[in-house]
C-alpha cells in the first residue's frame, strides 16, 4: 500500500470506523523527478501533512508504517515522533533500535515478521538495551501484496510456510514470555470468515489490504482499483524486483515488457531504498509505483495480494467493514 496507496483518505476513513488507519509513509512525496537535495525534505513535509490530515478527519486510530529499509527511514521516523502518531508499524527488516526513537512517547511500536526467529530477535535486543517489548507483533504471510519477505523460488514453487502455521507458531511463542504480546494476522486475509480463522487459532486481530484498494477512499487512482477489479486469477504473478525481492503484481503489459528484458534507463540521485543497486535495476521501482498510483499503468504495474482477483466491486469503506462483519457472523452461525 506504500508509494501514494494508502494515505489520508483511507487511514481516516479505515479509523472512522472503528479499525486501524495506516498511512503508507514510503514514497509519499512527489521526489522522482527533483534533485537528490530536496528527496528528504519533500517526503518529510509529505509525511507530515498526511498525518496531520488524518488526524483532521477523525478521532480514530492512525499508524504509520515506515520500512526499515528505506534509506530515509530515521527521518520519517522523527516526523511520526513529532506528530504523536498512536502507533509506528515496521517492516522491510528488522526494527532493532525502533524504541530510541519513541522514548518519552505513548506511541505503540509494533514491528513486521516473518517468522517467531525474527520477532524473538527484536524481543531480545529491545528488552536488553531499551528495557521495552514491541505492543504487538504482525505475522505476515507469503500471500500478502507487493514486495515480500521470502525467496523467489520458496514463493513460486509454493514452499514457505503457510500463514496458518506461522501464526500457531507465533501465538505459542508469545505465551513463553513475561508478558503475551497481541498477535496480528496479515498476508491472505481476505473475508470474515479467515478473521473468524485466525482469531480461533489465538491472533488478537488481522492486517488488511487487498480488500481495501477497491474502496471509494483508497488514496489510489480509479485505474488502479479497476486493474484489481478486472484481474483473473491468472494474472496475480510474483517477479524479481529491483530491489532484490520478490513481488507479487498484477500481470499487465508493462510486466509482460519487463519480463521480456525490456529496461527502462534511469538516473538516481536519492537512492531510496538500501537494497536497490541503480547500476543494475533495469527501471526505477519509485518512478514506476508512482506511476501506478496516478493511473499510468502502460507505464507500471499494480502492487496486489494473492486474493487480488477475488475484488468484484469498490464500495465504501463503511460499507466494506459492514461487509466483513455480516461474514463474520455468517461465519460464526455457521461454525
Amino acid at each position: 500500500m506504500g508509494v501514494r496507496i494508502s494515505r489520508s483518505g483511507l487511514a481516516s476513513a479505515v479509523a472512522s470506523n472503528g479499525c486501524v488507519g495506516t498511512i503508507a509513509s514510503v514514497g509519499l512525496g512527489q521526489y522522482e523527478d527533483l534533485p537528490a537535495s530536496q528527496f528528504v525534505k519533500v517526503n518529510n513535509d509529505a509525511l507530515r501533512a498526511e498525518i496531520r490530515k488524518a488526524k483532521s478527519l477523525t478521532k480514530g486510530i492512525i499508524a504509520v508504517n515506515v520500512m526499515v529499509v528505506l534509506s530515509n527511514y530515521e527521518e520519517l521516523l522523527k516526523v511520526c515522533v513529532e506528530e504523536n502518531v498512536d502507533i509506528i508499524i515496521c517492516g522491510s527488516g528488522l526494527p532493532l533500535d525502533l524504541p530510541k526513537y519513541v522514548q518519552g512517547t505513548k506511541i505503540k511500536l509494533i514491528p513486521i515478521v516473518s517468522s517467531v526467529r525474527a520477532f524473538a530477535i527484536i524481543c531480545k535486543k529491545w528488552k536488553h538495551h531499551f528495557n521495552r517489548m514491541p505492543d504487538a507483533v504482525i505475522i505476515e504471510g507469503s500471500k500478502a501484496g507487493g514486495h515480500l519477505g521470502y525467496s523467489y523460488n520458496d514463493i513460486a514453487e509454493g514452499k514457505t510456510t503457510p500463514i496458518e502455521q506461522l501464526v500457531e507458531e507465533l501465538v505459542a511463542y508469545v505465551k513463553t514470555l513475561e508478558k503475551p504480546i497481541p498477535v496480528i494476522a496479515a498476508g491472505g486475509v481476505f473475508t470474515g470468515a479467515d478473521i473468524v480463522k485466525f482469531l480461533r487459532m489465538g491472533a488478537s486481530g488481522v492486517q488488511m489490504a487487498t480488500r481495501f484498494v477497491c474502496t471509494d477512499e483508497c488514496d489510489a487512482h480509479i485505474d488502479f482499483k479497476k486493474a484489481y477489479v478486472a484481474s483473473k486469477k491468472e494474472d496475480i504473478i510474483i517477479i524479481n524486483s529491483p530491489v532484490g525481492l520478490p513481488g507479487r503484481v498484477i500481470k499487465n503489459e508493462f510486466v509482460k515488457r519487463v519480463q521480456n528484458g525490456e529496461t527502462i534507463p534511469f538516473k538516481c540521485p536519492y537512492r531510496c531504498l538500501k537494497t536497490c543497486n541503480p547500476n543494475l535495476a533495469p527501471y526505477c521501482i519509485a518512478k514506476v509505483l508512482g506511476n501506478a498510483s496516478k493511473g499510468v499503468l502502460n507505464e507500471s504495474f499494480v502492487f496486489a495480494g494473492a486474493n487480488a482477483y477475488r475484488c468484484n466491486e469498490i464500495v465504501p469503506v463503511k460499507t466494506l467493514i459492514s461487509q466483513l462483519k455480516e461474514e463474520i457472523l455468517a461465519s460464526l452461525e455457521t461454525a
